[in-house]
């Protein structure tokens, strides 16, 4: 049997870590952007995230945008 807090617990500290990762790698570009003169700082980027899920049928994408300004 599954114990759901347990599992719970683990899939909290995946998107936490994929969260704080993902800020972290996205700040980094938008300023590695800026500075090399690749981005201005105005604009709107397209973001896309996929998660799968090994040894499941998980094959999840999400697309947003992220606003500089």
């Amino acid at each position: 049997m599954m114990d759901e807090e347990s599992f719970n617990m683990s899939v909290r500290k995946f998107l936490k870590k994929l969260g704080i990762t993902a800020q972290r790698e996205i700040e980094r570009a938008v300023l590695e952007g800026i500075a090399n003169g690749q981005l201005k700082g105005d604009e709107t980027l397209t973001a896309k995230a996929r998660i799968t899920l090994r040894g499941t049928t998980l094959d999840l994408e999400i697309d947003s945008e992220v606003a500089l300004q």
